[in-house]
């Protein structure tokens, strides 16, 4: 029987220079999608889909990100009282965040890449199987969470799965990792190559490999091996980790998430347009939001 999905993982080292000025005193991942910080839309698909427990590994300049999912503060929460009843719903709000999962936060120590933070959570994860997500991008469904579909593609076969969405315009296959491999049933491929920004003419299928993966704890093993073979100078990323693995014959699934809209919010075009998107679906501002877009002069 597969074990259960009880961890997650979310690196938020990184020092979001896209974003500079705003970036040098504020994480990235605490850019607001109107009224709520990125990282709180992936807690909270990860807690929907049952994960426990949140490790975030961060760095110097992330302070905010562990004040954000600690307990609010005496003089906010006295703050809010005061407004009785009409700020009642925002008391219970910023009480909520705190107590939706165990957070545990870990510095990032160890060469650049996104296959550090692998390095440092180990001896936090043990040997069980959990979710890597990033802290700047996700999928939004109109049904069941990406998390949850990895997790019943998990339970299903028992081995990694990545999260994957279908390439939709050829600039697509310059931005993402691609997997290739026999396919199982449309929209779950068995990997057996995966390819970094291959273009379009090479890509070994259409399945974009992005915003989340659920790893077994075969990872680590071979994230060690990655950094073996590391040259000085390099990068350690965890596709050099799933290279390896599928070399030894580890199964290793891609899985389109179904009816999923993927948003990357981690540069200015993309952050912006999410932010749009977001707000004229917002309860609080839509219509007055969508009123004030049609008409402005452009």
């Amino acid at each position: 029987m597969a074990k259960k999905i009880r961890k997650a993982v979310i690196p938020s080292a990184g020092f979001g220079t896209r974003f500079l000025p705003q970036t040098k005193a504020m994480p990235k991942e605490m850019l607001p999608i109107v009224d709520k910080p990125i990282i709180q839309y992936i807690v909270e698909e990860l807690v929907e889909a049952g994960i426990e427990d949140i490790i975030i590994v961060t760095g110097y300049h992330k302070r905010t990100i562990e004040d954000h999912f600690d307990r609010p503060s005496m003089d906010l929460i006295e703050n809010l009282r005061m407004g009785g009843l009409k700020k009642l719903p925002l008391l219970q709000e910023v009480e909520r965040i705190s107590e939706m999962a165990n957070f545990v936060y870990v510095r990032q120590k160890g060469p650049y890449g996104n296959g550090t933070p692998l390095l440092n959570v180990q001896h936090l994860i043990g040997n069980e199987p959990f979710i890597y997500a990033w802290s700047d991008d996700f999928i939004k469904t109109d049904g069941k969470s990406r998390f949850r579909q990895l997790i019943d593609a998990y339970n299903e076969f028992g081995c990694s799965v990545l999260a994957s969405v279908r390439a939709r315009k050829d600039e697509d296959y310059d931005r993402y990792g691609f997997a290739g491999g026999r396919q199982i049933r449309n929209g779950l491929i068995d990997v057996n190559t995966i390819i970094e920004k291959p273009g379009k003419k090479n890509a070994p299928s259409d399945l974009a490999n992005v915003s989340g993966f659920l790893l077994t704890c075969d990872i680590f093993e071979y994230i060690e091996k990655a950094l073996a073979n590391l040259q000085e100078g390099e990068e350690l990323y965890y596709n050099d980790a799933l290279k390896l693995m599928l070399a030894d014959k580890k199964r290793v699934l891609a899985c389109e998430i179904k009816g999923g809209v993927y948003y990357d919010t981690g540069n200015k075009l993309e952050y912006l347009k999410t932010v749009v998107e977001f707000g004229l679906n917002h309860p609080d501002i839509n219509g007055a939001f969508r009123s004030f877009l049609k008409n402005l002069k452009v």
